[in-house]
């Protein structure tokens, strides 16, 4: 019996000469696996609806827990400005990585929703390193290690916050700060905005420079402290910003 889902193509893989498996993750059945036979080929109309990024309506035999096979394809969007810019095309690619990891720590269906706004966004022109950090820092509380941002991380006071520390888990008060350096209070605010923001509703991101950098760093230095993940396209980016 065919279904219908709705998704997003997070990982394409080689099966065979001429097919390939789809990594998808869905709106309702969270991420499933999807066996597309004969997309490899040149004239497979399974070619282009397939790849990587692609948010559509997929027609499947649909096997809980195992390979679904592929019936037939509707793309919604192929996020075509996002594909044809070096940066957007690599914190896309990022974003795919990331919510498959976190997928699977926590099957939550706001995952979906999260990556979907994001794309959006991105391909819409908002600056994707804000929009990326946006998730990044919402996935936290999917991933279950969501840094103290209402108070000082230390002592929970909620006034006289003065910095953001990755080893201490947040914000802090001047009362607990020690060596970490004092940061502009626009920071402490937009920390706070990012997390609790609808993504959809974004429709102006005027930001300085300098902000976005410190908080961006604050977000890298976390995962890395307290995720445990690492992602190659995570590399990229970092190596892409340093040749800019």
């Amino acid at each position: 019996m065919v279904e219908e889902v709705e998704g997003i193509i997070l990982r394409e893989t080689p099966y065979g000469e001429t097919s390939k498996i789809i990594q998808v993750l869905t709106k309702d059945r969270g991420m499933i696996g999807i066996m597309a036979k004969g997309a490899k080929s040149l004239k497979s109309p399974f070619r282009s609806s397939t790849l990587k990024l692609n948010h559509a309506i997929f027609q499947i035999y649909y096997k809980e827990g195992k390979l679904s096979t592929l019936s037939s394809v509707d793309v919604l969007d192929h996020y075509q400005k996002t594909r044809k810019d070096i940066i957007k095309i690599s914190y896309a690619s990022f974003l795919l990585e990331l919510s498959e990891q976190v997928m699977k720590h926590n099957s939550h269906p706001d995952i979906y929703k999260l990556l979907l706004s994001g794309l959006s966004k991105i391909e819409e022109g908002f600056t994707p390193m804000v929009i990326t950090n946006i998730i990044e820092l919402k996935y936290l509380e999917y991933l279950g290690v969501m840094p103290v941002i209402d108070g000082c991380c230390v002592c929970g006071r909620t006034d006289h916050i003065e910095t953001l520390s990755s080893y201490l888990g947040g914000y802090v008060c001047s009362e607990c700060r020690k060596n970490e350096p004092i940061v502009d209070g626009k920071v402490i605010k937009l920390l706070r905005m990012y997390y609790y923001v609808d993504i959809e509703k974004i429709s102006k991101l005027e930001i300085d420079d300098k902000i976005v950098s410190t908080i961006n760093q604050f977000i890298d230095d976390y995962y890395d402290r307290y995720t445990g993940l690492y992602l190659k396209s995570k590399d990229f980016i970092k190596t892409l910003a340093k040749v800019q």
